[in-house]
């Protein structure tokens, strides 16, 4: 398994500008200077390089999802870089493992926020919550690789892409669409405790509210492996589908025992966490036939020339870990964040300060990794529009498109913030 070099200068695609006027000098000391063509910088930004950092899983629950976009990452910034960079200056990674610890991501952001302009990645909605207070007040624009609604009230916080809750309304109104569950159905949800797992509940009540379907509710904690007991309470209620909030792991577990307790036929309904190639090694496999997933990003199957772009760049640098969407996630982060650099660079401000200002006013056309993302609208989900996708082994990443990225009525129809 190759890993991510750690102060890697890599990096960009095709938002383009002429910035090379932009160059000034800055770095770690945080007090605002202004350098050649009058563009002020502080933390992480130098006359050669803006600095960003990723915090990233390589060892623990979600490490096969973390590699992938911390090289997703990467694949953006060699881009970016061979471009001739942001406003005159490379990109330059700083990637730590926090093996999905919250304590520590504190550790290790308390011994990098010097040396960064922002955070390109914080992966896992218990990192993002240990970290949103500090975030704030260090002015620290940061990508999480975690989509809880919540998140959307920080103004540190620029997420890329819909919220859990969305994508689980998404696909559960696709196939009810297909005739798989109905208005009046009992159904079933089993969800991680912690802001991960009571998004997707937020998701799935609301479109069960919607339809007048009662939820059957089965909070697990993220370190549990067998499911056999959560799902032998759901059949024992009858439900027509199980939703899911839960590691590729407990995905599996939940598609074999239902399998293994007559339920096989059963739609499994999850969100973008929710699966990995790798659950196509195990036994498993078999059981994932009636499975969908609600997805704010294409998958690596996806007929478009962005998204073989980026499979390209991953066979080139040599990776061996899988193919999967973690490396849109982590290239289309890198997008929406070029876009506000230079949106930063535009505004002859690149400080911290001044880079969140910069976040609040972009517009991004992510070529089709996503639907295009609105950031203008604080408080907001940048988009309402997600894939929906089934499981297919022979395809790159696993799965496969069944649902274009569109937004359902009972999406638009969700308040946020939730009443």
């Amino acid at each position: 398994m190759r890993r991510i070099n750690r102060a890697l200068i890599v990096g960009t695609v095709a938002v383009t500008m002429s910035l090379a006027a932009c160059s000034t000098k800055g770095g770690s000391s945080g007090e605002a200077k202004a350098g050649a063509g009058g563009v002020k910088t502080d933390y992480g930004v130098t006359n050669d390089t803006i600095s960003l950092g990723v915090l990233v899983d390589e060892s623990g629950v979600f490490k096969v999802t973390g590699l992938a976009q911390a090289e997703g990452n990467q694949l953006w910034a060699n881009d970016i870089n061979k471009s001739g960079g942001i406003c005159g200056r490379k990109i330059k990674l700083e990637v730590r493992d926090d093996g999905y610890s919250a304590d520590k991501a504190l550790t290790l952001y308390a011994g990098m926020k010097n040396d960064v302009a922002g955070m390109l990645q914080l992966l896992g909605s218990p990192i993002v919550a240990a970290l949103k207070s500090q975030i704030e007040s260090d002015n620290m624009l940061s990508i999480p690789t975690s989509w809880a609604t919540g998140n959307l009230s920080s103004k540190a916080i620029l997420q890329v892409g819909a919220t859990y809750a969305i994508e689980m309304i998404n696909a559960m109104a696709y196939v009810q669409k297909q005739g798989l569950i109905k208005d009046n159905d009992k159904l079933g949800i089993i969800y991680i405790t912690g802001e991960y797992g009571n998004d997707g509940l937020l998701g799935a009540q609301h479109f069960a509210d919607e339809h007048k379907q009662e939820l059957v509710k089965v909070q697990i904690a993220g370190t549990d492996q067998d499911m056999s007991a959560a799902v032998t309470q759901l059949k024992s209620q009858g439900v027509k589908a199980v939703m899911v909030t839960t590691t590729p792991v407990q995905t599996g577990s939940v598609a074999t025992q239902m399998a293994a307790q007559g339920m096989a036929d059963l739609p499994i309904i999850g969100v973008n966490p929710t699966f990995a190639p790798t659950m196509l090694d195990t036994p498993a496999k078999d059981a994932l036939s009636h499975f969908y997933r609600g997805h704010f990003v294409a998958p690596m199957s996806a007929d478009t020339p962005i998204v073989k772009k980026v499979t390209q760049d991953f066979a080139d640098a040599k990776y061996t870990d899988p193919l999967q969407d973690g490396v849109n996630i982590g290239y289309v982060s890198g997008i929406a964040y070029q876009a506000v650099l230079e949106q930063a660079c535009k505004d002859k401000d690149m400080t911290r300060s001044g880079i969140m200002s910069a976040a609040r006013k972009v517009k991004v056309d992510t070529q089709g990794l996503t639907a295009p993302l609105d950031f203008s609208k604080f408080g907001q989900p940048a988009t309402r529009a997600t894939y929906v996708e089934q499981v297919d082994a022979a395809l790159p990443g696993g799965v496969k498109i069944v649902a274009p990225a569109e937004a359902s009525k009972e999406a638009k129809s969700m308040t946020i913030p939730p009443k």
